[in-house]
C-alpha cells in the first residue's frame, strides 16, 4: 500500500464535500511546513521530515488529488491555485499553526506556499526554496514543449490521464546526478495508478497561467508583487540547474528578488533536487534552520 512508503503514520482533515486531506504531523517545537508540487506528493519530503522531526513539528500535506488525499472529479473540487491556498490555510488554522513557521516549498508548492506567506508574512520565520517559482514565467523562459502539450492539447491530456505520462516522465528525468532506480520511480507514481487518480497531475499543468485571462494569473501577480514582504526573512535556496522547467531563468529571478538569501546550487542537479542530492542538501537545510534561530 502507498501509505507503507511513508516514515510516519498520516492524519486526515475533512474539507468541504467530505474530502479527505492527508498530512503528516510529527515532532514538537517550532513548525516546519513542507509544500510539495506536481506530480509528487508528501513522499518527496520523507527524509527531510525525519531529519527535522527530532527538533521541530513537521507538517507535510498532500494536496487534494495527490498522494493519500482524496482524488475527486471536477464536480466535487475546484482544481485551482486559489483552492490549493485555501486548503493549506484551512489545515494550518485547524492545527493552530500561526507563528514561527519555517516554510519549505518545491515546484507548485512554491506558488501555493508563497501565496500563503505573502498573505501572512508575520507568521513566517524563514523559507527554504527548492526548484520552484512564485512569479510568472520569466520573459526569457519559453514554456517547455512537453508542458505545452499537456496544458493545451487533448493528446497531452490523454497521455497524462491514460498513461501517467507526467508522473512517469518526471520520475525518469527528475534526478540527474542519481537517477531514480525502478523502485523509487514506482513510489513516486504509486498514488497515480488509474485514470481517475491522475486528475490532479493534469489539472496542475492546465492551471499554469500564461495570460491575464487564465484563472490563476491574478493570484500569481499578487504573490509576485508582494514577495518583498518576505525579503527580511532568512531564506535558503537549493537548486538543481538541470531542471528542465525551473532552470537558470527562474534562479536568476530569485537572486534578483532575494540577493541576501543563502544559495546552494548543483550544476548537474535535476528537478527533484531533494532526491537527487539529499545526502548533501538535507544537512545544509538543517544547519540553516539551526543557525537562523
Amino acid at each position: 500500500m502507498v501509505k507503507r512508503l511513508l516514515p510516519f503514520q498520516g492524519n486526515t482533515l475533512t474539507l468541504a464535500n467530505n474530502l479527505r486531506y492527508h498530512y503528516l504531523d510529527k515532532g514538537q517545537g517550532d513548525p516546519v511546513v513542507m509544500v510539495h508540487g506536481n506530480p509528487s506528493w508528501c513522499y518527496y519530503y520523507r527524509h527531510l521530515a525525519v531529519a527535522l522531526s527530532a527538533s521541530h513539528r513537521v507538517i507535510v500535506p498532500d494536496h487534494i488529488g495527490c498522494g493519500l488525499s482524496d482524488k475527486p472529479d471536477d464536480s466535487r473540487y475546484r482544481y485551482t491555485l486559489e483552492q490549493r491556498i485555501a486548503d493549506l490555510e484551512t489545515l494550518l488554522d485547524h492545527l493552530q499553526i500561526k507563528e514561527n513557521i519555517t516554510l519549505v516549498v518545491h515546484d507548485w508548492g512554491g506558488m501555493i506556499g508563497m501565496a500563503y506567506a505573502t498573505r501572512y508574512p508575520e507568521r513566517i520565520k524563514r523559507c527554504v526554496v527548492l526548484n520552484t517559482g512564485a512569479f510568472h514565467l520569466p520573459p526569457s523562459k519559453p514554456l517547455p514543449k512537453a508542458l505545452k502539450l499537456c496544458r493545451d492539447s487533448k493528446l497531452g491530456a490523454f497521455l497524462v490521464r491514460g498513461f501517467n505520462a507526467f508522473s512517469r516522465g518526471a520520475a525518469w528525468v527528475g534526478c540527474k546526478i542519481n537517477p531514480m532506480p525502478p523502485a523509487l520511480r514506482a513510489a513516486y507514481m504509486a498514488p497515480y495508478n488509474t485514470w481517475n487518480n491522475r486528475i490532479a497531475t493534469l489539472r496542475f499543468v492546465q492551471d499554469i497561467p500564461l495570460d491575464p485571462s487564465d484563472r490563476a494569473y491574478a493570484e500569481v501577480s499578487r504573490v509576485a508583487d508582494n514577495l518583498h514582504l518576505l525579503v527580511d526573512k532568512p531564506m535558503f535556496i537549493g537548486w538543481g540547474e538541470k531542471d528542465f522547467v525551473f532552470d537558470h531563468h527562474f534562479l536568476a529571478e530569485w537572486q534578483k528578488r532575494f540577493p541576501n538569501a543563502q544559495y546552494h546550487t548543483w550544476p548537474r542537479g535535476g528537478h527533484y533536487i531533494l532526491e537527487d542530492v539529499g545526502d548533501e542538501l538535507i544537512p545544509l537545510i538543517c544547519r540553516f534552520i539551526q543557525e537562523t534561530k
